[in-house]
């Protein structure tokens, strides 16, 4: 697997005043990070930048700018390297090609299997029944 490595300088980090807990200096403090990513400006290739473009996600505009908000810890540093981690994340699952599918049939000790269940089953549900008249 190709180890994803971003440019420092496309990324755009704005600093917010996270919610939650944080006491006396939540008011004052701005530890929450909100991360821009342009896909049209950056340095990935043409392929992981279309799908990215396509892919379904709520972090990426219509713009082709991906926002993602960390605000999980009360240190403006560990928020900013969550981002960037989230980042890659999603940039990596969404670039990642999945191998097809090869259709196979089942083997013919697993149609035997199958079958003897089945009669199995339906013996069992036979059982089941109230006795007839004969």
């Amino acid at each position: 697997m190709k180890i994803l490595s971003l440019i420092e300088s496309e990324l755009s980090f704005l600093t917010l005043r996270a919610s939650g807990p944080g006491g006396q200096r939540v008011n004052k403090v701005e530890t929450a990070v909100q991360l821009r990513f342009d896909i049209h400006n950056s340095s990935l290739q043409p392929k992981a930048k279309e799908r990215l473009l396509q892919y379904r996600d709520h972090r990426i505009s219509q713009d082709g700018i991906i926002l993602i908000k960390a605000q999980r810890y009360r240190s403006q540093d560990k928020n900013k390297q969550d981002a960037r981690e989230r980042l890659v994340s999603l940039i990596v699952k969404a670039t990642k090609v999945e191998a097809k599918r090869i259709p196979t049939k089942p083997s013919r000790t697993a149609k035997k299997k199958r079958a003897i269940s089945k009669k199995r089953t339906a013996l069992t549900k036979e059982l089941r029944k109230k006795p007839g008249l004969e």
